[in-house]
């Protein structure tokens, strides 16, 4: 058995779409991408130490994947983030997708709440959702994430995709580390309170 984690940047009030420019996803009118950028340096610092330093598999949804794959295999090796990324094994939940250029991926297609169930069976690493707000939406509908590695962000956006979506089922965390940015930025891990 292994768990799944998913690794989020947020707002103050919610929204995780579009954290690091306008173009990456303007979905919805959505014209506030890029909120994340003044902050990037110091979190992804913090990021790499507290949710990345650790192997892991990595689960995306069509659309992040497609963003991910555009980039990290041209990052080069020597990036220590682009080594983890390119280098781990990565599963795609996607109804539209028919083949993977990206080494190391997979497509998970037809009922994806089974095949994470699946997924969550095997032996191996950590399970890590990187965005994919889609993806996420569904695996909370059906109680399948474990824990929540969340960057909130001292910025205010007012609409937006937000991690929790109207809808979501009354869900009790347990916070089990929490470490602020010198940027104003905070760390917050929560698992399921169980």
């Amino acid at each position: 058995m292994r768990e799944l984690a998913i690794l989020t940047f947020v707002t103050l009030d919610g929204v995780m779409q579009g954290p690091s420019s306008p173009e990456v996803d303007p979905s919805g009118q959505f014209t506030r991408g890029g909120w994340a950028a003044d902050y990037w340096e110091d979190v992804m610092a913090q990021v790499r130490q507290e949710a990345m330093a650790k192997p892991y598999d990595i689960l995306f949804g069509r659309k992040t994947y497609e963003l991910f794959a555009a980039h990290w295999p041209n990052a080069g090796d020597d990036n220590p983030v682009a080594k983890m990324m390119n280098n781990a094994t990565k599963y795609v939940a996607s109804s539209t997708l028919t083949t993977l250029e990206w080494k190391n991926s997979t497509l998970l297609t037809g009922d994806i709440v089974s095949e994470v169930s699946r997924l969550k069976e095997q032996d191996g690493p950590l399970l890590q959702i990187h965005g994919s707000w889609q993806l996420i939406q569904t695996l909370l509908a059906h109680e399948l994430i474990d824990e929540f590695r969340l960057w909130t962000f001292p910025v205010v956006v007012g609409s937006g995709r937000r991690l929790f979506d109207q809808g979501t089922a009354l869900t009790q965390l347990k916070l089990v580390k929490t470490a602020p940015c010198v940027n104003g930025a905070v760390m917050s891990i929560y698992r399921l309170n169980q």
